[in-house]
């Protein structure tokens, strides 16, 4: 099992715990991840500690690899979530993002999610990453396009309300 602890110059990613609970409560409420995300139905520290340990803590021990705590290096203040997502109605991992609107603009996403695929490719021998988004949503459409990911077409996912857009690696076939 490789770890998951990674680091950028100024941000630390690492697996999320239990008793990162407060946090996720207050990420997944926020009106934007709502909007762009949906509703993970975490309305308490208890639903906050079950999404940790059904989603993140349980995709760790399936496929190596899982949504990841992204905090600041200096400082250590927990910022947003980042990582690879295997989606069973997916043939690839997605990146996946999430930041505390009020850490918006800094390109935090961007410097995560680089550090993701890097660490996917280098360290897990993960050949292919795609992305997803909401069409409405284009801060994150912009952050997959520079980690190097392009259009693909629109497609309906399990689980997710409306259409998706659907991002492959540059120079890769469809799939």
């Amino acid at each position: 099992m490789h770890s998951l602890d990674i680091e950028t110059p100024r941000l630390m990613l690492r697996p999320l715990r239990e008793d990162d609970a407060p946090f996720i409560l207050e990420l997944v409420n926020e009106p934007a991840f709502l909007a762009n995300i949906g509703d993970k139905d975490v309305h308490d520290l208890a639903g906050a500690r079950n999404y940790i340990e059904k989603g993140p803590q349980a995709s760790y021990r399936q496929h190596g690899h899982g949504l990841l705590m992204v905090a600041l290096r200096d400082g250590g203040e927990p910022i947003g979530i980042c990582g690879l997502v295997k989606r069973d109605s997916l043939p690839h991992p997605d990146i996946g993002y999430a930041f505390l609107e009020r850490h918006w603009g800094r390109g935090y996403a961007t410097e995560a999610g680089a550090a993701c695929l890097a660490h996917g490719r280098d360290a897990l021998a993960i050949a292919c990453v795609v992305g997803i988004t909401a069409p409405h949503n284009h801060s994150s459409i912009r952050v997959l396009e520079k980690l190097g990911l392009v259009y693909d077409r629109m497609l309906d996912l399990p689980g997710i309300d409306g259409p998706s857009l659907y991002f492959v690696p540059s120079g890769s076939e469809p799939g």
